[in-house]
């Protein structure tokens, strides 16, 4: 795949690079607010070079740009930067081995609650964040989660961006089985599902192991019938009525869908819709570019045909869904942490930020509220529902503390398993909610 982008000598170049790539014609370049505030001062190590590791792009901006914006670094700076990219399944075990071995990446993009694993093995990056939030208005909330020790001001990771999964569907299906919209109400929109399947439209969800779409299907069930994986002082609580609920209705959901989703990757989704053999899913933009960019005036046809809204909210107050983040870090074992640093600083700024996620159409959302004004929002309406990303109470281990115990029990696939199950009919929801808390509490008690 094309990893070569354009290297854009100034701030007009970038914009126009990014607005390049939008989708439906190329919106006006929009200036990003900014506070007047001096960066911190890095001096990097001489001689420095830079290893960035970095989960694989799903859309071919969100590398190309990034790659180009790097390689503006190494104009800037002198400083050579190598940047590997890995696979979504296999980052966790990228980013263990790399800690567990002190040597590796000088620069770690992982997901989520990384930083909270290897609390004592990153540098803090508390001046840069400090910094980036005065001048770019301040983190959203599921930012500075992710971004801070709980119950401390010191961070630990830089958040540089969220995916979420809203419902993706196809308008026609949708209006054919007798909605007009996506309901809020859970009864109505299971009834929606029930239908597509009857008239071969059916949902597709994953609760397999694929990364990003599984646990986001799974959190979503929870969270929509008021459930979490712990209280706000960390106990477990997944053994509770409102669990229990959420299982029934994972089972009754099951009964909708395309077969094979238990085997699902993160592709499969993407691929099944497109292909035409779903009707409805939960997914970030990726269908929608991949579609709309296509070639294929068939698949072209499928965008035109595609709608996004928020997954049902249930009894939750905002839309329960979160924001696969990605989170970089600086560990303790590189020798040369100014440099990693200053690369990172370099590729927040709106300079290089804002024609990357412009380019990405908000795949990757902003955990900085300065870049709600992209002009990438404004350049469809169908994008819309991705802006607010990382403005959500909801996160991996909601409602406790992020720890280390929170990252174990994703890792592990406790919450997606636990539905499983009981999609499956492997068990009966009692017993599944039973051994999904021991195995949790296992965890958060280590």
């Amino acid at each position: 795949m094309d990893e070569e982008g354009t290297r854009r000598p100034g701030r007009r170049g970038a914009m126009a690079l990014g607005a390049g790539l939008l989708l439906g014609g190329t919106p006006a370049a929009r200036a990003i607010a900014t506070a007047d505030v001096p960066p911190p001062r890095y001096t990097p190590e001489s001689g420095a070079r830079l290893r960035v590791l970095r989960p694989a792009r799903f859309i071919e901006p969100d590398e190309a740009i990034f790659n180009a914006n790097t390689r503006r670094f190494t104009a800037r700076t002198g400083i050579e930067v190598r940047v590997d990219y890995v696979n979504w399944d296999d980052m966790p075990v990228q980013v263990a081995v790399a800690y567990n071995t002190g040597q590796g990446a000088d620069v770690i993009i992982g997901f989520g609650a990384d930083p909270h694993l290897y609390a004592e093995k990153v540098t803090e990056l508390t001046d840069l964040a400090e910094y980036l939030g005065a001048k770019y208005g301040g983190w959203y909330d599921l930012a500075q989660v992710y971004g801070r020790k709980h119950r401390s001001n010191a961070w630990l990771g830089l958040p540089m961006g969220g995916t979420t999964g809203p419902v993706v569907y196809r308008t026609s299906w949708v209006r054919e089985a007798g909605f007009d919209a996506i309901p809020g109400d859970l009864g109505r929109f299971l009834e929606l599902c029930r239908v597509l399947k009857r008239i071969g439209h059916p949902c597709g969800f994953a609760l397999s192991h694929a990364p990003g779409d599984a646990p986001g299907y799974a959190n979503w069930l929870l969270w929509s019938h008021g459930a979490s994986l712990v209280d706000e002082e960390g106990k477990v609580t997944l053994d509770s009525p409102a669990t229990a609920r959420a299982l029934d209705y994972a089972k009754a959901m099951q009964d909708t869908m395309v077969p094979g989703t238990m085997s699902w990757n993160g592709a499969s989704n993407n691929r099944a819709f497109v292909a035409g053999e779903i009707g409805l899913t939960q997914n970030g933009v990726s269908i929608y570019y991949s579609a709309k960019t296509s070639k294929d005036p068939a698949q072209n046809a499928v965008a035109a045909d595609t709608e996004h809204a928020e997954m049902p909210r249930g009894v939750a107050p905002k839309a329960p869904e979160t924001a696969l983040t990605l989170n970089a870090m600086v560990p303790r074992h590189t020798r040369v942490p100014q440099a990693a640093k200053e690369y990172l600083r370099f590729m927040m700024e709106a300079e290089q930020y804002d024609p990357w996620l412009s380019g990405c159409l908000g795949y990757w959302s902003q955990p900085l509220k300065a870049y709600a004004e992209s002009a990438v929002w404004s350049s469809d309406p169908k994008l819309a529902v991705y802006r607010d990303a990382m403005d959500t109470p909801f996160y991996e281990g909601f409602r406790g503390p992020i720890s280390a115990a929170t990252g174990a029990v994703a890792e592990n696939w406790i919450v997606v398993d636990m539905f499983a199950r009981v999609a499956t009919g492997q068990q009966s929801p009692a017993d599944s909610m039973r051994d999904a808390q021991r195995a949790a509490r296992r965890w958060y008690k280590a």
